[in-house]
């Protein structure tokens, strides 16, 4: 156990872990391969196993294994996870197609400028200025172009929380909404604070608007075969690449989607976490290449 590392029991059930205070890709790994590994052994009395950007929780049945016990495997895990020589994760890549600066996010926005840091600018406007980018598409190409890692689903069912795959210094980063907006499109793409979200059903929401993706990601109706049984289609540990598309793909793909017929690119991934540490350029490249190669 790290000397960050922090264990809270929540209740009779749960059992939460704190890995570090603030996010980072180092955290992340040291939470998802935590997690996969206390997954792998089938620990009896596990019922659920909740990843996060620095910190996960566990629930469990206090009748079949108790929190010192849960505490003691967990300590041991982490420190098998801190002991490996190759730090690497198994996963996927997977390609979002985006309709930047949508007519949509940008008829919500205008209804809601009384709640915006900026009335007098969209919110891609916005973000590209406190982000220092000369205009709005060099920030889209920012976004488009670069990885990025889901470190956590949930909020609401099926949204993935993803966290930009460059040095910290590099992040796109946007302050949420001053008041929340009461309506959000289905399958927005935005961002809040360093994450870029996509939101699975309209509703409420804070994030700054950039775009909207015909991509499903949550299906309760059963009819996508791109999403399981669970109807949640990204997991902790995925790695996504935006890629921006027209007015018209973005119509035939959600032409596609609503046929069920959407196929997402994607292509199964080995994680180096010290091999993007030492180059995240050409690293950020390398995803790229694999995921085209498909």
């Amino acid at each position: 156990m790290t000397a960050t590392t922090r264990y809270s029991q929540a209740g009779d059930e749960f059992l939460f872990v704190e890995l570090s205070e603030e996010m980072t890709l180092e955290a992340f790994f040291r939470s998802i391969s935590i997690t996969q590994r206390l997954r792998d052994i089938a620990l009896a009395g596990i019922i659920e196993i909740c990843p996060a950007n620095a910190s996960y929780q566990v629930r469990y049945n206090p009748d079949e294994i108790s929190a010192n016990e849960l505490q003691h495997r967990l300590v041991a895990l982490e420190q098998e996870v801190a002991s490996q020589e190759s730090r690497t994760l198994e996963t996927r890549v997977i390609e979002v197609p985006v309709l930047y600066n949508d007519p949509w996010t940008h008829e919500t926005l205008l209804r809601f400028r009384e709640h915006h840091q900026d009335p007098s600018a969209t919110d891609l406007e916005y973000a590209a200025r406190i982000n220092g980018y000369d205009t709005v598409d060099a920030l889209i190409d920012a976004h488009s172009a670069t990885p990025w890692f889901v470190s956590m689903v949930g909020f609401v069912a099926g949204l993935p929380f993803m966290y930009q795959m460059v040095p910290r210094e590099r992040q796109i980063q946007v302050p949420k909404y001053l008041r929340p907006r009461t309506d959000t499109p289905k399958q927005t793409v935005g961002i809040g604070g360093c994450f870029s979200v996509i939101y699975s059903v309209r509703g409420a929401g804070g994030y700054q608007m950039f775009g909207v993706t015909p991509m499903p990601i949550y299906d309760p109706t059963g009819e996508q075969p791109h999403i399981d049984g669970s109807m949640i289609y990204f997991r902790p540990g995925d790695i996504v690449k935006h890629r921006a598309v027209n007015r018209d793909e973005y119509d035939a793909l959600l032409i596609a989607a609503e046929k069920g017929e959407f196929k997402p690119r994607i292509s199964p991934f080995t994680f180096d976490l010290d091999a993007f540490n030492q180059d995240p350029d050409g690293y950020a490249r390398h995803v790229k290449e694999v995921l085209y190669e498909h």
